[in-house]
């Protein structure tokens, strides 16, 4: 298991646990982490998974692959730390992974 916890625009704080292989959308998404939607279904087509990586845990994910970098420039308020949720698959290595959300998918 994998825990992820995530942090909503205004503050609120959610810490679920989810299986190895599940991307960060999936978990949101099944969680009902508010500010996460995932309207493509994980398709990488609409950036609306978008979510800010903290720092400390950058350096655990692969690159964005060239469709990632280019979906998150239809994000809102992309910043260097951007990713699109279901780009990310999550190991045992990133248990314990901050992601922060967005004031708005749009």
């Amino acid at each position: 298991m994998v825990d992820i916890r995530f942090i909503e625009y205004d503050g609120t704080e959610k810490v679920v646990s989810v299986d190895e292989g599940t991307t960060i959308m999936s978990a949101g998404v099944g969680n009902g982490v508010t500010g996460i939607r995932g309207d493509c279904g994980g398709a990488c087509a609409c950036a609306t998974c978008h979510c800010y990586i903290d720092e400390e845990f950058l350096d655990l994910l692969p690159a964005p692959e060239e469709v990632e970098a280019a979906m998150l420039d239809f994000a809102s308020n992309p910043k260097s730390n951007s990713r699109l949720g279901c780009q990310i698959t999550l190991d045992k290595t990133m248990d314990g992974i901050v992601v922060h959300l967005p004031e708005s998918q749009y």
